[in-house]
């Protein structure tokens, strides 16, 4: 019934894929090929049915979403994003989330958006100072995280940033072990549990304020998603409650920043280390070619996983890449696997050209998944990478310091730089 896997007991399985991921993925696929079933403990699947090739992945993304339930699926996340979250809904509320979402990410939206990204981006920037090291997955962190709140909630104010911004970095910040036991009630009032739900408290008092001072008139108004969605909820039927309001605008934090500056730290780090290729994307910053910049964030998104794949739940028995799983079963997309592929890429190099040459085959680079359920803000994290590098690359050269790795590690569910990318900060050459 299922694809062959490893024969460990469920433990070790689970631990080798919750703390080794790449080691113990890329280990499996050797040993079983491009289709593969892991055995795994709660909250995670049972069984996990791991895909690989392009003509499965895109088998997966076509398939009916009333058949392939992303939200179940994404359980492990609920108890930071709240169970109405776009990311872990299904069916009719999803549509209504995502339909009530859309047009805060639509082309003229981000257009809208760029100027606010790279006034930002330049007021930290203009910080560095010449000669010293900076690490870049933190100074990465503080620039998407101002830009998020902004782009969300319409805090451009420094003070009422400070009081978002802490709490939703530490929370998005926990280690995994923590992130599972969240959901254990014996474990809240212990340790980093407990500091993880009084963070929580903490983020969301200051939401439902924000959203209470928008409903009374006492907020300003704007362009920010809060204000679309409260305006979309209004000229609907069933407007969303606060407690809706909540799920979404957490999600759209917490992901709006968390992938966006692991991606922008892994790119920093690959241009630090090969100055040919870091003049290449100097001379785009110059003449503003934004389509290069781009393709800079999608290498580092292929080259450096951030999410390590794109899970769905079957909701009845199902025939997927020529074997018959039945209802319940989790099938995994691996974006971790799929990206590192020797027969899609088989120069297995950091080279941003590949995406704008035409070789790029279809289904084998989706970090924003896919089908009905590609993340809204695909646009908006590509067009704000782009312009982060901009701003970087026109002001500083940037080196890599003694030691620096290039090693990745798993925090919470996305994999981020272990050494936090540090880089040196150098001044441009005079022209």
């Amino acid at each position: 019934m299922y694809p062959p896997g490893p024969r460990q007991p469920p433990l070790v399985q689970t631990l080798r894929y919750l703390q080794r991921r790449e080691r113990f993925l890329t280990a499996t696929a050797r040993r079983y090929g491009d289709t593969f079933t892991l055995r795994l403990l709660p909250p995670y699947p049972h069984h996990l049915v791991v895909f690989t090739r392009p003509e499965h992945i895109r088998e997966i993304f076509a398939a009916s979403p009333a058949d392939l339930h992303a939200g179940e699926s994404n359980a492990i996340l609920r108890p930071l994003l709240g169970e109405h979250s776009v990311l872990l809904t299904d069916d009719d509320a999803h549509a209504r989330a995502r339909r009530l979402l859309m047009p805060a990410f639509t082309g003229a939206a981000l257009a809208g958006y760029r100027t606010l990204v790279e006034r930002i981006a330049a007021d930290h920037i203009e910080t560095w100072t010449t000669g010293t090291t900076v690490r870049g997955l933190d100074a990465m962190t503080a620039i998407t995280l101002d830009i998020i709140s902004e782009v969300v909630l319409g805090v451009s104010d420094p003070r009422r940033r400070a009081q978002i911004g802490p709490p939703m970095r530490r929370i998005t910040e926990i280690a995994p072990l923590t992130l599972l036991g969240s959901r254990a009630p014996r474990l809240q009032n212990h340790g980093p549990w407990k500091r993880f739900h009084d963070d929580k408290a903490l983020l969301d008092s200051r939401l439902y304020a924000e959203i209470a001072a928008r409903e009374t008139g006492a907020g300003a108004p704007g362009g920010d998603v809060l204000s679309r969605l409260l305006a979309a909820g209004a000229a609907t039927e069933h407007p969303l409650t606060p407690t809706e309001l909540r799920d979404q605008l957490v999600t759209l934090l917490a992901a709006g920043h968390e992938t966006t500056s692991s991606a922008l730290a892994w790119a920093l780090h690959e241009l630090a280390a090969d100055p040919e290729r870091q003049e290449s994307a100097r001379r785009a910053a110059h003449d503003g070619d934004t389509a290069y910049l781009e393709a800079v964030m999608k290498e580092a998104l292929r080259f450096h996983w951030v999410i390590g794949g794109v899970v769905r739940k079957l909701t009845r028995d199902l025939t997927l890449g020529g074997h018959r799983l039945p209802a319940g079963t989790v099938v995994a997309c691996s974006i971790l696997l799929a990206h590192r592929d020797g027969e899609s890429y088989p120069d297995a190099v950091f080279r941003p050209e590949r995406f704008l040459d035409g070789t790029l085959a279809p289904h084998t680079w989706f970090p924003f998944g896919g089908g009905v359920r590609r993340c809204l803000g695909a646009g908006f994290a590509l067009m704000e990478g782009a312009a982060v590098l901009q701003e970087i690359l026109r002001r500083h050269r940037i080196e890599l310091p003694p030691g620096a790795t290039g090693r990745g590690r798993v925090r919470n569910i996305t994999h981020v730089p272990a050494d936090g990318a540090p880089i040196l900060v150098r001044e441009l050459a005079r022209t």
